[in-house]
């Protein structure tokens, strides 16, 4: 076998693991959100922690497929979201707060990444995006803050970690700027159910449709926004 046979054969078996991850990480999300609308409580508890560490492998692979390594920081912000959602499934106060801690860091990774990977060259943009989450937050925290009790000071620096990732993401481009929203939407569901609001129909569900594809839009737009760096010769060196 020759040596450029033996290039190809790998660089196939690369795109085929990756996409494979992609279509188990698909799969699984929708066995994850049909479970949520149909009720099957065993099926939602074993698709769940399945989710994040398929997304981490689809990536990994992913960037391997280009010939690079991921953003270093990518996996661990996936792998941490998915240690808070195994902690959040054991419904209780301690679980609560844990899970709260492992997104928590997280979103540190992400916000870390983001930066590193150049979110805030263009900083007349990035004030304009901070502003606008800025006040966001302090609207959002303050209608929250009378009915969130004990919990009124861990949501608050918790959503404040998780605007800063919805203003670093902006800076990577429309995909990941989306998926930070769509997280902070996410989030917001549950801070609203914490407050014990009035619900929406499938609350649940969008809790989860939400998330899930906001992840998918972190990890998808970094890994573009990456390969776009290195076209342009100038991707960073960490992060």
């Amino acid at each position: 076998m020759t040596v450029r046979t033996t290039a190809r054969v790998g660089l196939g078996a690369r795109v085929r693991s990756a996409t494979a991850l992609l279509g188990g990480f698909a799969a699984t999300s929708a066995a994850h959100l049909g479970a949520i609308a149909s009720g099957a409580s065993v099926l939602q508890n074993a698709t769940k922690p399945a989710l994040m560490p398929l997304l981490a492998a689809h990536s990994v692979a992913a960037a391997r497929k280009a010939g690079r390594e991921a953003p270093k920081l990518l996996a661990p912000a996936l792998l941490l979201s998915a240690g808070g959602d195994v902690l959040l499934q054991l419904k209780n106060d301690p679980a609560f707060l844990a899970g709260m801690g492992s997104f928590a860091a997280a979103h540190v990774c992400y916000v870390t990444m983001f930066v590193k990977r150049g979110a805030l060259t263009d900083r007349r943009r990035a004030l304009v995006v901070a502003a606008a989450y800025a006040t966001a937050w302090v609207a959002l925290v303050g209608q929250l803050w009378p009915d969130l009790g004990d919990l009124r000071v861990p949501v608050a620096g918790y959503s404040l970690l998780l605007a800063s990732t919805a203003v670093t993401s902006a800076g990577l481009g429309w995909r990941t700027g989306l998926g930070g929203a769509l997280f902070l939407l996410s989030d917001t569901l549950i801070a609203t159910q914490l407050a014990k609001w009035r619900e929406l129909p499938g609350h649940q569900f969008w809790i989860m449709a939400t998330y899930v594809l906001a992840q998918y839009l972190l990890a998808d737009g970094t890994l573009r926004h990456q390969d776009r760096l290195h076209h342009e010769g100038t991707e960073p060196r960490t992060a």
